[in-house]
């Protein structure tokens, strides 16, 4: 195949309409390099980037460690199926998960290609576990795009002409103070949900992001994590944390549900975990994780080398002190001015979130001011995301690798967006 220089901006957008699907939603911009908190398009513009690939940038673009252990990883051999020839890559990287877990338990760890996938594969191995076959998942959930994580997720556009999707997933509340949904609420609904639809002896497992993401970035309150926990240790059914956004550092410690001192069955793991390389991962209690049997799980591509060796420079960074300790320092700074932002434009009606995970919710149920407020950031030089289950919420990204004046100059941006 032939070898092409990379064409301008407008060039490269007329073959995106040409050769690429209409369903693939992509905003104009066209990213030529990256580094760090930056991004320069095709025509050598620059961007502050508070997207990360949609959380998957945490420590920011090309950090050294991660490229270094790529290209050494590289030199030695780019793929192994690990069914046929066992790595060390791949073992090092489920070494570091079980000691990054959020609780006493002995772990194991699976690894797969995407957020999705892991999902899919958290199901599989609760189903084969507890031997029943109800999945509950909640309101404005996003856990991927196979057939059945399309069932798990509530947003329709997702899913909207696929049918007809699994079965045996049920939806309940979950909190969302803002909007009139309480604690008491989501609980009331999971109790009428067990009265009317499915017995809680025939679910294997719930499974709840913990900052809920492409839903608008709602951190579940403590109380209801923990009686979610209670719950579920009461009709014996396994408790699922989906981390693929909120993971990985994004609130500040590796895991978002640590901030509630619950240890869940399982847990989700994926974006960031890559250091920009598709990977994911399912760790779990090992006796859950042992309940399918031998060639049950894995997959052709599953646990990359390349992908793992770039996991193993991420997880060295997200297990240092420091990135803790920067992580609050800027959910700190973050929050500040969002809340001085929202002090002075009426349009924002609340801000929220968990640590550095963070967003604003413009009063409108409408997407409409959101799409013009990144339109008008990114025209100014930030590329910023909207999310929600009305599209009103933007949400931030930022690297926790970011310095001071970076975030101050983003959140400038915004201000001036906002106006």
């Amino acid at each position: 195949m032939e070898t092409r220089e990379l064409h301008d901006v407008a060039s490269v957008r007329d073959e995106r309409e040409r050769f690429v699907p209409r369903g693939v939603a992509t905003t104009d911009l066209v990213v030529a390099r990256a580094e760090g908190a930056t991004i320069w398009d095709a025509d050598g513009r620059e961007y502050l980037d508070f997207a990360g690939g949609i959380a998957c940038q945490n420590l920011g673009h090309n950090p050294e460690t991660v490229v270094r252990a790529v290209h050494e990883q590289v030199d030695r051999y780019l793929h192994q199926c690990f069914m046929v020839g066992i790595y060390e890559p791949y073992v090092e990287v489920a070494r570091r998960l079980d000691e990054l877990w959020p609780g006493p338990s002995e772990t194991k760890t699976l690894l797969v290609n995407s957020g999705a996938e892991a999902v899919e594969n958290a199901v599989k191995i609760s189903r084969a576990a507890t031997g029943r076959p109800g999945v509950i998942v909640f309101d404005r959930a996003f856990h991927g795009r196979t057939n059945l994580t399309m069932a798990m997720t509530s947003k329709l556009v997702y899913k909207q002409g696929f049918g007809p999707l699994a079965p045996e997933v049920y939806r309940a509340p979950a909190p969302y103070p803002y909007r009139g949904v309480s604690v008491e609420d989501a609980l009331a609904g999971l109790e009428l949900l067990f009265k009317q639809d499915v017995a809680p002896t025939a679910v294997a497992c719930v499974v709840l992001e913990t900052v809920q993401g492409e839903g608008g970035f709602i951190p579940m309150p403590a109380e209801f994590v923990h009686a979610l926990r209670h719950l579920c240790d009461r009709h014996e059914i396994l408790y699922v944390a989906d981390e693929v956004q909120s993971g990985c550092g994004r609130t500040g410690p590796v895991w978002a549900i640590s901030h509630f001192d619950v240890e869940p069955d399982l847990l989700v793991s994926g974006k960031t975990l890559g250091g920009g390389l598709p990977l994911a991962a399912v760790t779990g209690k090992a006796e859950l994780m042992d309940s399918v049997e031998p060639g049950g799980l894995g997959g052709t591509f599953s646990g990359n080398p390349v992908s793992c060796a770039a996991a193993g420079a991420v997880l060295d960074a997200l297990a240092a002190p420091s990135f803790r300790e920067r992580a609050d320092e800027i959910g700190r700074l973050v929050r500040g001015r969002l809340d001085e932002l929202a002090s002075r434009h009426a349009a924002i009606g609340e801000v929220r979130g968990l640590g550095s995970m963070l967003a604003i919710e413009l009063e409108a149920k409408s997407g409409d001011e959101a799409k013009r407020v990144t339109v008008a950031a990114r025209e100014q030089g930030l590329v910023l995301l909207s999310c929600g289950l009305y599209g009103n919420v933007i949400r931030l990204l930022p690297p926790l690798t970011a310095t001071d004046e970076e975030l101050e100059r983003g959140l400038d941006i915004l201000d001036a967006a906002l106006a």
